[in-house]
């Protein structure tokens, strides 16, 4: 007879038979069905097109398999078609709320191949540019993140500040995501009348904003329960896999290129970087907001020590590094992001690859991912902060 079988358990009495009441036998117990679930390739939690295969028991996931490729347009391989400076309005693209930063990395190789010297002034403006562009995207995902969990509030609010951070780096750059505003030997144009004012004046508001995120999201209790213990990952596992930026931050380690390994004029000024005790959903989010903060004290110093001079190198008409190769790193909003570059001595590189935060991060997916409850995958998904352009490039 079937666990389910209940045709000789009906309880005595005159009950209609749409009020009958069954008993199983004894305490019965039920067996969970495994099942082959598809997240994607299009879901509110990946910024992109993902594809998260998960085999279930039940409601809990017994491994989960990332499949990536579907936008992939083939960036290095292009880069390998362009010439050095025609490189910038690629790399601008593939993570798209990490504009200026990306195509800062691509700058910075190519001036190491040709010991090319950059104006301070150029510097100090990239290091502005690219500490707004890191505040800018941690606004995304700040507001994304809470709406992934049903909270509609702190999207209009990010956006709130995202708009006029995005003006202001308009008016610099005349761009409003794909800036292409960096060059080899420094920046195209300089910075107009009123920018540092402006920017000094956006600082002290977004830092008086930043409460707003606190009240409605990181102090939440709905907000905590969702997130405090789920997704854990541990410091070894993370380096193991690669995981670099605020991901890797939440886990304790304070990893940071502008600190380890300066460039620019970062080994100038203070760059604190916050850092989490568990590395779960919630210090990975906490991380973030403490990395708003963190950015917006660098500003403070950038424009205590910018000052005038020549914004860029006077360029032949035809840049071509010379033979050999060169690997640079940056800090990325997402997380480290690398450039490797040879070159044959001609205008176009040999060789173009790029080491991106997004694709390490999402290699551990599978390992945060596995033994959890299905309701808690969204919120594990948000807080691995990627984005799939930047995987797939």
């Amino acid at each position: 007879m079937s666990d389910l079988d209940t045709s000789e358990k009906i309880l005595p009495g005159t009950a209609p038979a749409e009020d009958v009441i069954f008993q199983l036998e004894g305490d019965a117990d039920f067996d969970t069905g495994e099942m082959s679930l598809s997240i994607g390739p299009a879901h509110p939690a990946t910024h992109g097109v993902l594809r998260v295969v998960l085999d279930m028991d039940g409601e809990r996931i017994r491994e989960a398999r990332p499949v990536i490729g579907y936008m992939h347009r083939g960036f290095e391989k292009l880069a390998e078609y362009r010439d050095y400076r025609q490189i910038m309005a690629l790399t601008n693209r593939h993570d798209w709320l990490s504009g200026f930063c990306n195509e800062l990395g691509v700058a910075l190789a190519v001036e190491k191949m040709m010991e090319m010297e950059v104006p301070d002034r150029a510097q100090w403006i990239r290091m502005l540019l690219a500490e707004w562009n890191r505040v800018l995207n941690h606004l995304m995902f700040i507001g994304s993140y809470a709406l992934e969990l049903g909270a509609i509030t702190p999207m209009f609010y990010a956006f709130r500040e995202r708009e006029d951070i995005q003006f202001l780096l308009e008016s610099a750059t005349g761009g409003r995501l794909h800036f292409t505003y960096n060059q080899p030997g420094g920046v195209k144009i300089d910075l107009p009348k009123g920018f540092l004012r402006e920017s000094a004046r956006l600082v002290d508001e977004t830092r008086s904003r930043l409460s707003d995120y606190v009240d409605l999201v990181l102090g939440n209790e709905i907000f905590q329960a969702r997130t405090k213990g789920i997704g854990a990952l541990p410091p070894e596992v993370a380096l193991a896999y690669g995981v670099t930026g605020p991901t890797l931050q939440a886990t304790g380690v304070p990893e940071d290129s502008r600190v380890t390994e300066p460039y620019l004029k970062y080994g100038e000024i203070d760059v604190r970087v916050p850092t989490g005790d568990n590395g779960d959903s919630f210090d990975r989010f906490a991380v973030l907001l403490g990395r708003v903060e963190a950015s917006l004290e660098v500003i403070d110093q950038i424009h205590d020590h910018i000052g005038p001079g020549p914004v860029n190198t006077k360029l032949p008409k035809m840049v071509k590094a010379p033979e050999g190769f060169t690997y640079v790193r940056t800090e990325n909003p997402l997380g480290q992001l690398g450039y490797y570059l040879h070159s044959d001595g001609s205008k176009n590189p040999w060789r173009f690859k790029m080491r991106t935060p997004s694709f390490s991060n999402v290699q551990v997916l599978p390992y945060l991912l596995e033994g959890q409850l299905m309701p808690d995958a969204v919120a594990i998904l948000g807080s691995v902060f990627f984005v799939v352009g930047d995987v797939d490039r």
